[in-house]
Parts: structure tokens; sequence; C-alpha cells
């Protein structure tokens, strides 16, 4: 029994040497192949109008981060960045901003919800803040337009009641 656990703990940890902050990689040298190898399948592959493409990598929800690796046409990493930042988030505005847009800035959101009496869906993601975590809600109407962007403190998860 020991050793059957040993070998699931060792393919276990193999599996896991993917690396979703892209350690080792170098925009300009690494090609997509390295890529790949090094932080896995994307969750989502995003074509720019340029010819680039972008792979999104999410950790969410409780990773918290979501980093784009750029892709040029002929295979070359442009750049690899975590995306979940307050700069970011600063470049989506509601009532100009569209659904695409935002899939081109933030990545693919953790979830989508309607809701049950608004025209609208919400994509979420998972933030890193500090001194208390955060989720940023972005309200997207069904014309595809950003209708509002804010952020609000996660609930308390411990139990108030026994």
């Amino acid at each position: 029994m020991k050793r059957r656990f040993c070998s699931v703990l060792a393919l276990a940890l193999a599996a896991g040497c993917a690396s979703y902050s892209g350690a080792g990689l170098v925009p300009g040298q690494s090609l997509v192949e390295d890529v790949r190898a090094a932080m896995g399948e994307p969750t989502m592959v995003r074509e720019l109008p340029d010819g680039d493409q972008v792979l999104w990598y999410s950790k969410l929800p409780y990773g918290r981060e979501s980093y784009a690796a750029r892709i040029a046409p002929d295979g070359t990493l442009v750049s690899l960045e975590q995306r979940l930042t307050p700069e970011n988030i600063a470049k989506l505005r509601p009532n100009e901003s569209v659904a695409d847009d935002v899939l081109d800035i933030l990545g693919p959101p953790y979830r989508r919800f309607k809701f049950p009496f608004k025209d609208r869906e919400s994509w979420e993601y998972q933030l890193w803040t500090t001194p208390e975590r955060q989720t940023l809600y972005v309200e997207v109407s069904p014309d595809n337009v950003v209708r509002a962007v804010y952020q609000l403190y996660d609930r308390d998860t411990r139990r108030l009641f026994p």
C-alpha cells in the first residue's frame, strides 16, 4: 500500500510541474512549444488582428491570476504577463468597452452568470488584494457592451452559527 501511495504521489507531482508563472521562458527567444511545455494547455486562445495570438493560462478561482502569453506569427513568445492587475482593470470603461475587450485585457472569467431580474450577464474574476480578498464583476448586456465594473469583498466563508 505504501509503495502504491508513493507511485501516485510521484505521478501527481510530475503532473503539477507545469508552471503558470512561466519560469524559464524568455520573450524573443522562447517558442510556442516552450510555452506549452512550461505552462501546459491554455485555458483559452485568442487570435489578434495583427496575426499574433494570446494563450491564456487562468489560475482562477483560487490562484487569482490570469497569465497572457502573446505569441508572434512566427511562433516566438513576445510577452508573458499576469493580467488581473489594477492597471488592466482600469482600462475597462462602462458603456464603452465590449465583451471582447474584457477577454483581450483580462482573459477568460472564472464564471459567468445571468441576473434573474436584470438583462445582463456578470463575469467574475477573483483578485489578489490585501488585506482582504476581493472579486471583480464585469456586467455585460446582451449587445456585448460592458455596463458596469466593480469589486466586492469576498464573502466570509467561516460559519457564523454551529
